[in-house]
């Protein structure tokens, strides 16, 4: 299928000093500006919040799950009630992950060859067989706009021949999920693997490159490696990409790690840390991350920033440990949107100071409020 008409990407400038680049994304539901932090709805809601609140922290396009929604409440019931975007009351684009992180993260109860992999639900214990062509049914049927094959995940540390495998094994997948595409107005993002070994990576970028898609995600990392691997992982892997398409790095999420990832050429993030960790009273600031239910704060009147817009900061820091303290539920329903607020303005930051070419001095500004 070509999806040229409906999708676009257009680099609008780049740091003259690193790979940080300020872009656009266009899709039938709207425009991206990039780099961008999507805040992950895994059942089709970001946990506790409206989509209008998600809305207001600035947020352009939303992650949901294809692994989970196909198990409740399934995608055909998704596709009656309008797709994920009807289903959610969200007229931004969307982005569906493939189930391939549940080969990781679901480890224990799955089997996966050459055709498939093949699960036991974790919410019943049925039998669930999930193909490249399967994946995409169902993203097809959840209506994204952008839609990640099925790649093979594996932990980290490993050997090298089980990562080979993984690897060359999602580029087979990755061709088998463009084969059943049957839609233009999807577009399909293809997931480098390889672990920690540059060679494998740079082979994996090379051999995806050569089969076209739209976009390219780095995957299988924030999976317990170190930062510092991380980071020398994508130093190898971005150049192999292709530059004329949006690059996004999966499941990272940590303020510093985005900015990094973002030196080095990365486009596009989405991670739960700001909203589980909003959920457990830990809210991100410039000046490190606040603990709000350490008793320091019971009766702090300031709030958390006195910068930044979001509902939470219009209360007190006392007020909001009150709450976590009090389990009550707006405590958490506050900190997650200031979380995901910092995320946002942090981004739109980042943005500017690509367009301002002062991207490494913004980058080094910011690390040094965070290791106070």
């Amino acid at each position: 299928m070509n999806t040229a008409a409906a999708f676009q990407f257009s680099l609008l400038t780049a740091s003259t000093d690193c790979s940080a680049r300020r872009s656009v994304y266009s899709t039938p539901h709207g425009d991206v500006q990039l780099p961008a932090f999507m805040p992950v709805g895994t059942q089709a809601t970001v946990k506790g919040l409206t989509i209008d609140q998600v809305q207001d922290t600035g947020a352009e396009m939303v992650l949901s799950n294809t692994y989970h929604l196909s198990l409740r409440p399934g995608e055909q019931v998704v596709k009656e009630l309008g797709g994920l975007h009807g289903l959610m009351q969200w007229d931004g684009p969307i982005l569906t992950d493939s189930g391939g992180f549940q080969l990781f993260s679901l480890a224990a109860m799955n089997k996966v060859t050459e055709e498939q992999a093949t699960f036991q639900s974790h919410i019943d214990g049925s039998t669930i067989n999930l193909s490249p062509e399967r994946s995409i049914e169902i993203q097809e049927a959840l209506g994204s706009d952008i839609a990640m094959v099925l790649d093979h995940v594996v932990a980290l540390p490993n050997d090298e021949k089980t990562i080979r495998d993984a690897c060359e094994r999602s580029v087979r997948w990755a061709q088998r999920c463009k084969d059943a595409s049957s839609t233009d107005q999807q577009a399909q993002f293809a997931i480098v693997q390889g672990g920690l070994d540059p060679a494998q990576r740079v082979w994996c970028a090379e051999a995806l490159g050569k089969l076209d898609f739209p976009g390219y995600a780095v995957g299988g990392l924030s999976v317990g490696e170190a930062p510092e691997d991380m980071y020398t992982t994508l130093d190898v892997t971005c150049p192999a990409l292709p530059d004329d398409r949006p690059r996004y790095l999966m499941g990272v999420g940590r303020p510093e790690d985005l900015l990094e990832a973002i030196r080095r050429g990365i486009d596009l993030f989405d991670c739960v840390m700001p909203t589980r960790n909003g959920r457990n009273a830990l809210a991100f600031t410039d000046e490190g991350p606040i603990k709000l239910r350490n008793s320091v704060h019971r009766t702090d009147n300031r709030p958390i920033d006195p910068n930044c817009p979001c509902a939470a900061c219009k209360h007190s820091r006392g007020y909001l440990r009150h709450l976590f303290i009090a389990k009550e539920m707006l405590g958490p329903i506050l900190l997650s949107i200031h979380n995901l607020t910092y995320y946002q303005r942090l981004l739109a930051a980042a943005r500017k100071a690509i367009e301002q070419d002062r991207y490494l001095e913004f980058l080094r500004e910011k690390m040094v409020g965070w290791q106070r």
